[in-house]
């Protein structure tokens, strides 16, 4: 007889964003894994949302505590109704010698998070890990989003209820004014943080970026374009800051990108970092506002 390896090829390697979805609404991917091997395998696609050790997984410490390399989990956010976010079609079957199998991906987030996760994985034969995928996505409830830098949050929802708003006859004046700053949307705040490499031949300015985004949705086809605008410009400029561009609009499904850029200015303290905060403005169907942290310092080339 003939011992044959069994071989294929992802068309997806390590991780599939599916990227952001408005909440109550489906996104689906593909990808395809090739038989590159002379026999038909069988495959079996599992999700580790649905592991029967699942429960026991999680008895542990979150990873943004244990882990300083890992913000989220391998099985993130889920959807409140009790099934899984992300699903597969199809699970098992058979992949001929020499042919292709598409397999699709489908979102479908049930409330507001930026951390859903899972893993999938393609195994051949019952036995043989072929492929490991990382899945991950993101759910707004409003049709913007702001991508990039460190995020200044807690990747884990809290369990905590919410106490029942009282009705307004039993509300007195000062207890009025209470309610309605709790209610106002927090906000947002994102670190952005700049190394300036000094000793370089060619010293070229420390960069990074933003993404804005305006998502493509159904419920929201009528709305207006998402504007963008950020403030503190001038305070910016002082301390090093190019930014570009500080306003403009994005369109429905499209994402605009800002660029930063620092030099350190001429009365630069070496060993101080330069901390700047401006105010990033979102206006689409209601307005939001990302608090943004410029963090600059100057590292030896050595």
């Amino acid at each position: 007889g003939h011992g044959v390896m069994p071989s294929t090829v992802c068309s997806v390697e390590d991780t599939l964003n599916v990227g952001y979805v408005i909440a109550g609404e489906k996104a689906t991917s593909t990808f395809q894994i090739q038989n590159t091997s002379t026999l038909t395998l069988r495959y079996t696609v599992q999700l580790d949302s649905l592991s029967p050790t699942r429960d026991k997984d999680q008895q542990r410490l979150p990873a943004f505590i244990t882990s300083s390399l890992q913000r989220t989990e391998i099985v993130g956010t889920q959807n409140y109704n009790g099934l899984s976010v992300f699903s597969i079609f199809p699970t098992e079957g058979e992949i001929a010698a020499g042919k292709s199998q598409d397999f699709v991906v489908s979102f479908s987030p049930d409330h507001e998070s930026l951390y859903y996760s899972d893993r999938l994985k393609v195994v051949l034969f019952d036995k043989k890990i072929a492929h490991v995928i990382n899945l991950k996505g993101a759910a707004r409830a409003h049709p913007m989003f702001v991508e990039g830098g460190i995020p200044l949050d807690v990747p884990i929802e809290s369990l905590a209820g919410t106490l029942p708003v009282p009705s307004q006859e039993a509300l007195t004046g000062v207890y009025l004014i209470y309610v309605c700053l709790e209610r106002q949307e927090p906000v947002k705040s994102v670190l952005l943080l700049l190394e300036y490499i000094e000793g370089e031949s060619s010293p070229v300015p420390a960069t990074t970026e933003l993404k804005v985004g305006a998502i493509h949705s159904t419920q929201f086809a009528f709305k207006k374009n998402v504007e963008f605008s950020l403030d503190n410009l001038p305070l910016l400029q002082l301390k090093g800051f190019a930014v570009d561009p500080v306003k403009g609009t994005v369109e429905r499904g499209q994402v605009k990108l800002i660029r930063i850029s620092w030099v350190p200015p001429a009365a630069f303290a070496v060993n101080d970092p330069v901390l700047v905060t401006a105010l990033l403005t979102l206006k689409g169907d209601i307005k939001e506002s990302y608090r943004i942290y410029f963090m600059a310092k100057v590292v030896s080339a050595r």
